[in-house]
């Protein structure tokens, strides 16, 4: 693959100033150009605010904004862009403009550099044949703010090369996004179904349905949201929601045209949200907005514009709705999400009932919605947690999904190896909290037991010696997360690799092999340190006390992880021994060399000002789930590895019965917890 160094952005508005300070956030090289040093010092000084923003707000430190904007350079003159490896055009929307600068972009850059539009209203392949360089061309569609929406559609034109290809995944893997594949179609993904939902709307309030506060009300209660459809536009500019229609209304017909209301409103202003809401009417409101939506989502993947998954990813990472198009047609049932569409279809004439949704209604089943993917490339076999609206935390769905890809790769030949991996910012952020809770309070612990007693089976057979399974930490890997990379034979990280135990926080203790896998890697010591304490450590530290065996930039981690396959002499857990720790980790691990010292510290009988903090720290965990972590791992050193595990499993019931856990689980991100316990 290419290399991936310096990027130019082409536009310093709002739009290309995000995204060359998203660019240089991670790492990555970028000049900033436009065509006055006016307009270059603008979009400048709105990274530099949004990074003042930042640090305000302790996001960032000092440190990391000045390194961010040494890595931005601005420039008024386009051969500027000459040495870019990848050029991201981010103009406004009028083609003539863009295809003339991607004319002289294919004189100025490298031969070898790809070439990139932001467009939203314009096809790829018509701006990539003006580029005259159509293999080496791409759409990297942004969302707004893209310093901060994480989702990027990535559209390749009719002649996109794979490697071109290639490298838009590794730019948007750099720099965090999430990224989606789409077809080189209208409105792609998201606006696809988007920018109808928001026409629709209006059209609701001119023919008198229902005023906007019972239309905004009505579409946060269906569809989960913050905020409704006019409060959207009146935030985002109700020009850009009329020109998004007036470009889908010219290309797919009567549905999609602007609604009259919003082309006099895009003239005049805001819309007035004030009023009350008409509780009779949101039912119909909600599902005439529903309808839209699944119409549209079916026909996305019916097209081959974007799969159900990505579609739903689109809506919930890019829109930030909680649930996706086809999981609200599950929620809502397929048979009622079938008539919602059948209602709307009698109204268009022309328009047909998707055969997706025909076909689901007949099978009377909801749609099958994949969390964890299997793809194999040249032997290895990539299995990739797919929820980063949710970090891919593990749950009863998500769990057996990993399992079948395991066994899928197991049978396969073809597959000389296994690379587990997550989607977005996190490896797998940890379980999901709501599915604890909620079996708590129905007195459910048998849904616990049985979800983490067969975690326990699926993670066994990444230990299996027949091929090396990999667990390649590119993001967060908390609790759960840590427990399935810690089953896998070879863990590597990246820059952005971290791994912590935050359990007993939380009011219960690891009990996927958190208590016993991690004691076979780092000793006992070091384990009850990071496991009572919840501290994590991330990138190369990860290797220096043994819970990992590699750290490789994040830049180039896929490729040096195909090569390690390759090469068949990958470091494995079980080739090594436990390291000699040194410096303040070594000092850590030896509070814990006495059996008592837990106890010791929860009575404040402690000295030195290491053991100090740590006991501060241990105030505030959950005093049970301390104890219950502390002696599952004295319990498990003279076990082998099967019985150890099995000791989590046992008092499983006890720590989920505790009130503790109950207020650690559902206190999760709203405060403190004020532990009692028992």
């Amino acid at each position: 693959m290419a290399e991936l160094k310096q990027v130019a952005v082409i536009g310093a508005g709002n739009m290309g100033a995000g995204i060359a300070q998203k660019t240089a956030q991670e790492g990555l090289d970028v000049v900033l150009i436009d065509l006055k040093e006016e307009f270059v010092k603008k979009g400048l000084d709105n990274i530099a605010s949004l990074l003042d923003q930042g640090v305000e707000r302790k996001i960032f430190s000092p440190e990391q904004k000045a390194q961010t904007l040494s890595r931005i350079k601005g420039s008024a003159e386009l051969k500027d862009a000459a040495q870019a490896d990848l050029v991201i055009e981010a103009v406004f929307e009028d083609l003539q403009v863009k295809s003339g600068l991607f004319a002289q972009l294919n004189k100025v850059c490298k031969p070898e550099a790809v070439l990139a539009t932001n467009t939203s209203s314009f096809k790829v392949t018509d701006l990539a044949a003006a580029s005259d360089r159509p293999d080496r061309f791409v759409g990297l569609h942004f969302f707004y703010h893209p310093a901060k929406n994480r989702l990027l559609e990535v559209v390749p034109g009719k002649e996109t090369s794979p490697q071109a290809l290639a490298l838009a995944r590794k730019y948007s893997a750099i720099t965090s996004k999430t990224d989606i594949e789409t077809a080189d179609a209208p409105g792609f993904a998201v606006n696809r179904f988007f920018v109808p939902w928001l026409n629709e709307s209006v059209r609701i309030l001119r023919e008198g349905l229902a005023d906007i506060p019972t239309i905004d009300a009505a579409a946060k209660e269906a569809f989960q949201i913050g905020m409704g459809p006019f409060e959207l536009m009146n935030i985002t500019g109700i020009p850009i929601a009329y020109h998004s229609t007036q470009t889908l209304g010219q290309e797919l017909g009567a549905f999609y045209q602007t609604c009259p209301l919003l082309a006099k409103q895009a003239g005049e202003g805001l819309w007035d949200l004030s009023g009350t809401v008409d509780e009779a009417k949101k039912s119909s409101v909600a599902g005439r907005l529903l309808s839209v939506v699944f119409m549209i989502a079916c026909q996305l993947v019916e097209e081959g514009v974007a799969t159900m998954t990505d579609t739903d990813i689109g809506a919930k990472v890019g829109l930030r709705w909680r649930v996706g198009p086809f999981e609200l047609m599950n929620l809502v049932g397929v048979d009622q999400a079938y008539d919602l569409v059948a209602a709307l279809v009698k109204n268009w004439p022309g328009m047909k009932m998707p055969r997706l949704l025909e076909e689901r209604k007949k099978a009377g089943q909801p749609f099958d919605l994949r969390y964890v993917t299997l793809k194999v490339e040249d032997g290895v076999g990539w299995i990739t947690f797919n929820r980063p609206e949710a970090m891919n935390a593990l749950n009863p769905v998500v769990v057996p999904q990993l399992d079948e890809c395991i066994d899928q790769a197991w049978d396969d030949p073809a597959v000389k190896a296994l690379v587990l991996q997550g989607k977005g910012k996190a490896f797998v952020a940890g379980a999901d909290i709501i599915f604890f809770v909620n079996s708590i309070k129905k007195d459910d612990f048998k849904s616990i037991y049985d979800f983490t007693s067969f975690g326990h089976e699926v993670l066994k057979k990444l230990e299996r010696p027949e091929k090396p399974t990999i667990a390649k930490l590119d993001g967060l890997s908390l609790g759960g997360g840590s427990e399935v990379a810690l089953a896998c034979q070879t863990i590597v990280t990246t820059e952005k690799g971290l791994m912590g135990f935050p359990e007993t926080g939380l009011g219960i203790y690891p009990a996927m092999g958190g208590t016993q896998r991690t004691t076979r890697r780092i000793g006992p010591n070091l384990t009850k340190y990071l496991v009572l304490t919840g501290k994590s450590l991330g990138g190369r530290t990860l290797v220096d006390v043994g819970l990992a065996e590699y750290f490789i930039p994040s830049a180039e981690v896929d490729e040096r992880i195909k090569e390690l396959v390759a090469s068949g002499e990958m470091i494995t857990k079980f080739d090594k021994t436990q390291p000699d720790l040194s410096g303040p980790l070594a000092e850590a691990a030896n509070l814990f060399q006495d059996p008592n010292a837990l106890e010791n510290m929860l009575k404040g009988s402690t000295t030195g000002e290491l053991a100090a903090k740590v006991a501060k720290t241990l105030s505030y965990k959950a005093p049970v789930a301390l104890k219950f972590a502390n002696r599952l791992i004295d319990e498990g050193l003279n076990l082998d590895l099967d019985e150890a595990l099995a000791t989590e499993l046992v008092n499983l019931e006890t720590i989920f019965g505790t009130e503790d856990a109950l207020e650690g689980l559902s206190k999760m991100g709203r405060g403190r917890p004020e532990y009692k316990g028992r």
